[in-house]
This record gives structure tokens, C-alpha cells and sequence, in this order.
């Protein structure tokens, strides 16, 4: 392996206080919680309603969980799924899977079944935590997938008891309000017995540093799952590296972070339930994005740090105005997995007089890899400097051991302490993915003299909508089980609102007249809404290469200049 090591000219633009490396981190991300609770036991952890749970209950908690899950059968190194949304269940059953030395495999509540069967046909988890309203789906899984644990999680319960009280009014929109969170379970156990155990004996073994803590599902560029295995030093590192990042922002009571975003996905997961707890901070949990409940929470305590995507942003933003609600406090807001408009950035930082910057990251990388400073000096349409410690080289995509010259565009390879070590079970991707040591992102880059990064454009045909990933193949494998489709391309299309949105184009079998809305539904019928296609074209014929595989960048093309004139 080389040691080759390229000039850093990023480290010249780095904010004030913002260290050129770091110290390697060791111990594990149990101990962040515990440090937390040591020195800050009496603050807010975590915010879910309006009911706090302070440093010192959380770990408790965690504590409780763990002796709960032992007892159930879970060991180190065994895999456990979490399938919840934001809420304060979540943080407990994350850690307290960890600090038995098991693995956390986080998943989507919201997948259809058969998304979420062919994750856990992947990892072959035996134990889940899972949202009551996603119980019956995975108790329906096959015999061969059978999921022999299965503790149901009613996420009401968190609540504070006078919400859980309105909730249970005979009336139209609390029954509405209460089927939309929590069900009647059979044949699961409840969480709260599992809550309710003995704390684990301090004695018990604790995970190492280089221990598989987490395995993050990427779609990568096939449709397949493939789980990016992150090790306790990787998100550990990650979790330091935004540290560092923002040493305006300092540890204790008074740091306030939001989880607008689902901690199920690598960018939520990182910025709230290791940053966040490892800054000692006041964890505001919403279960999915509402503004209003934003701007409620936002009148008493803004946000230190504010994790988010532009379409968030913006609509933040328009609720705060109408409302008349100031952002003002608002201190950092780091927006990712989309390009960030220039004209969002302006009335948003006017709004809040604080920071809207944006970042840049993967699955595989903790996620977060670069961000613009916290500072003056941010550049917009860039993606930013990486984060302390990490390196970056620019190659040629045919010889990815070949550096261009500097300044021209060629793939981003990238080596860190946040860097994973490789696919869950899949040595053949690992390897594909490396060179050297460095890991091949995908990602055709430029970076100018003073290190600033630019996506010019993405090997990997991942559509990215409103922050979430879509893979092209699996989007085209359920349009082909539609009787009338004879094949399909999927592609994302420019959106003023989510980055991009998927987009088909469809060949119909001769001589049928198809209803593209009809297309639509039977789409929504296996796909998770945000994979569905906003739009669907049906042409003659889709563009092929020599060997047949469909050019969906000249469909593309092709659907631009179709829409442009809309």
C-alpha cells in the first residue's frame, strides 16, 4: 500500500481554531454518552414533545436497555436492526445495542416490505427494534428470514403524558393523529419490558475502538443493498472531526441541536446521535419534518446546530415568515446531499444571523467528508475543504492511479480516519472500491487552489431527492413489472425543490394505450414514496450501447430538452 501523501492546500483556508488533524480517537461511542452524563448530568439530552429526558436518565436508560437485550440473547457482535423513526426509543436502543459490543444495523420505518426484506436477507439480523406500525411487516417476513426477536417500540409512550392524554380523545383528529404514530402489536415483546430491566453490571465487556459498530445501507449504483460497515474509530473520528469544525459552538448545556433529518440515514445519524451527544447537548427529536413544531421549539431554544437539506431550508424559511418567527439564534444550519442555491443562502442567514453552509459526504465515509468554513470565506456552489485529517486526491476515472492536473476535473479518492473499512459480507465490491488504500468516491470533482471542492459530476447514477439516494436499476425493475412495460429508464431531472427528482421514460408493449398515472400507482405499490417517479414519459424506443445497456445519460439529454420549455 502507499504512502503517498498529496499536498493539503485546503488546510490555508481552514476557519480560525480549526485544526489542520486530530489526535486519534480510541475507547468507543458508548463512552460519549457516559462522559456526557458525567459531566453534565442534570442537562437536557434529549427533547421529544416538550418531555426532556436529562444526561443522567439517558443513561440509565441505556444502561436498562442493554441488560434487556442481553437477556433476550443479543451478544457482541451480533447484528440487531433498528427500524424507528426520530424519537427518544431510538437513542436508547442505538446505544444500548453498542454497549453490548453488537452491531446496530439502522433502517428505513417507512420502506416498503419488500425494501426492507432484501436488507435484512443481507445482514441476517435475528433481533429488531422496531415501530409498532412496522411490527407486521417484518413478522410476515419468509420462514427462511425469520426474525426470531422482535420488540415493539410504541413511540407515545415518550411523549409527555397530557399529548398522550389528547391522544386518546374520542374525537376524529386524535384517532387520526394516534393511527399515524403507534398500532396494537400481537406477538412482539414491548419495548418498555425490555426498559424496565435490571442496569447491566459495569463489568460487562465493552466494544473496542476498531469494532464494527454500525452497518450503513447504500444502494450504491445497482439497486443492490450493500451495508457500508463503520467501525466505533470511524464515527468516532467524524463526530470530532465537526467538533473541530465549529469551535465556535462549545460542549454543555446550552448547545442545542436538531433532528429534523432521520437518524436512519449516515448524515442524521452522525451530526445528531454522535455529535450531538458528545457535545453534551439538548437533542430535539422530531419524528419527521414539520415546521411548525420547528418554529415552536425555535421560540424557546434555537438551534446551536442545525442539520438539514435545502428543501428544509426553504421551508423553514417561508413557515418563519408567515408565522412571524424569528430564526434569529439560529447559530450554524450545515445543509448536505443536494447542492445549495446561493439565493437560499442570503435571506436564510438574514433570517437567523447565523451560518447556512454547505457539506459534502457518503455513507461509507461517516458520512461527512467536507464543509465549507464557518466563516466568511465559504464559497458558494462548492461543497466546501475537507474536514481536518482527511485526504483527497483528484484522478484520472479510467487510471485512478494517475492524478490529474490540479485544477481539472477527475474522480475524488479520499482516505481518513472516517473512511470504512469495506461492504458488510461483499469482498468483491470492497475491492472495486479502493485503490491503494484510497477510497473511490464516484464523484467527478475540481479543486481549486485554495481547496475548495466542486462537483462537476457523478460517475454513480444515484439520483439524489430531497437528501435521500435512488438507485436508477431498482426504480426500473419495478416499472418492468407493470404488464404494459417493455423496459424503462430512470434519471434524475433538475428540481427547484428536492435537488433532483426521478424521472422515467418507458417503452409500452405495441399498440397499448397506458395510463402514466396508472404507471405511477402501481410504482407507489413497491417502491417507497420518494423512489416513485414524479414523472413518467412514454417513447418509442430508450437509447442503447453497442451491447445493449440503456445510455441514461442520453435519456437524460433527451428529457431535458423534452421539459425545458415547461
Amino acid at each position: 500500500m502507499t504512502t503517498f501523501k498529496p499536498p493539503r492546500p485546503w488546510t490555508a483556508s481552514y476557519a480560525v481554531g480549526v485544526p489542520e488533524d486530530l489526535e486519534p480517537v480510541s475507547g468507543s461511542l458508548v463512552d460519549i454518552v457516559e462522559a456526557s452524563a458525567r459531566d453534565y448530568p442534570d442537562a437536557a439530552a434529549l427533547q421529544f414533545f416538550g418531555a426532556e429526558t436529562t444526561y443522567r436518565e439517558l443513561q440509565d436508560a441505556i444502561e436498562r436497555a442493554a441488560a434487556g437485550l442481553r437477556d433476550l440473547g443479543v451478544r457482541a457482535g451480533d447484528p440487531v436492526a433498528i427500524v424507528l423513526p426520530n424519537c427518544p426509543q431510538h437513542i436508547v436502543a442505538f446505544y444500548a445495542v453498542l454497549r453490548l459490543g453488537a452491531v446496530v444495523v439502522e433502517h428505513n420505518p417507512l420502506y416498503t416490505p419488500r425494501e426492507l426484506r432484501k436488507q435484512f436477507e443481507d445482514h441476517g439480523a435475528t433481533h429488531a427494534v422496531v415501530w409498532s406500525k412496522v411490527v407486521e411487516t417484518v413478522q410476515e417476513f419468509p420462514d427462511d428470514l425469520a426474525v426470531s426477536t422482535i420488540i415493539s417500540v410504541d413511540v407515545t409512550q415518550a411523549m409527555p403524558w397530557l399529548t398522550r392524554l389528547a391522544l386518546r380523545l374520542p374525537v376524529a383528529k386524535a384517532r387520526a393523529s394516534r393511527d399515524a404514530l403507534t398500532t396494537r402489536v400481537r406477538g412482539a415483546i414491548a419495548w418498555s419490558r425490555v426498559a424496565a430491566s435490571d442496569p447491566l453490571p459495569a463489568s460487562h465487556p465493552r466494544p473496542g475502538t476498531d469494532d464494527l459498530a454500525i452497518i450503513q445501507y447504500t444502494s450504491g449504483t445497482t439497486g443492490t443493498p450493500k451495508g457500508a460497515s463503520l467501525t466505533h474509530r470511524n464515527l468516532l473520528a467524524n463526530a470530532a472531526q465537526a467538533r473541530a469544525w465549529v469551535p465556535s459552538i462549545t460542549r454543555g448545556d446550552g448547545c442545542v441541536v436538531y433532528a429534523v433529518l432521520p437518524m436512519f440515514h449516515a448524515y442524521g445519524l452522525t451530526l445528531c446521535l454522535t455529535f450531538a451527544m458528545s457535545m453534551g447537548a439538548r437533542l430535539v427529536l422530531f419524528p419527521k419534518f414539520d415546521p411548525d413544531m420547528v418554529l415552536e421549539v425555535t421560540r424557546k431554544h434555537p438551534a446551536t446546530l442545525l442539520p438539514l437539506v435545502p428543501p428544509i431550508a426553504e421551508r423553514l424559511l417561508i413557515a418563519a415568515r408567515e408565522k412571524g418567527v424569528s430564526l434569529q439564534g439560529t447559530s450554524v444550519a450545515i445543509s448536505g446531499a443536494m447542492a445549495l442555491p446561493h439565493e437560499l443562502v442570503v435571506p436564510f442567514e438574514e433570517a437567523s444571523g447565523g451560518y447556512l453552509v454547505e457539506g459534502y459526504g457518503l455513507s461509507e465515509c461517516s458520512p461527512v467528508l467536507m464543509a465549507n468554513p464557518v466563516a466568511d470565506n465559504r464559497v458558494a456552489g462548492t461543497v466546501g475543504l475537507p474536514l481536518p485529517g482527511t485526504e483527497c486526491r483528484v484522478v484520472d476515472p479510467d487510471d485512478p492511479t494517475t492524478d490529474v492536473v490540479p485544477g481539472t476535473p477527475g474522480e475524488l479518492l479520499v482516505r481518513g480516519p472516517q473512511v470504512f473499512s469495506g461492504y458488510y459480507g461483499k469482498p468483491e465490491e470492497t475491492e472495486a472500491v479502493f485503490v491503494d488504500g484510497w477510497f473511490r468516491t464516484g464523484d467527478i470533482v475540481t479543486i481549486d487552489e485554495a481547496g475548495f471542492v466542486r462537483i462537476v459530476d457523478r460517475i454513480k447514477e444515484l439520483i439524489i431527492t430531497g437528501g435521500f439516494n435512488v438507485a436508477p436499476t431498482e426504480v426500473e425493475v419495478a416499472l418492468r413489472r407493470h404488464p404494459d412495460v417493455v423496459d424503462a429508464a430512470v434519471v434524475g431531472l433538475p428540481s427547484d425543490h428536492s435537488g433532483e427528482e426521478v424521472v422515467a421514460a418507458i417503452v409500452v408493449d405495441g399498440g397499448r394505450d397506458v395510463d402514466v398515472e396508472a404507471v405511477r400507482e402501481f410504482a407507489r405499490g413497491v417502491l417507497t414514496p420518494y423512489k416513485v417517479p414524479r414523472r413518467v414519459f412514454v417513447v418509442d424506443e430508450l437509447p442503447t450501447s453497442l451491447i445493449g445497456k440503456v445510455l441514461r445519460r442520453q435519456v437524460r439529454e433527451r428529457l431535458l430538452a423534452l421539459t425545458s420549455g415547461e
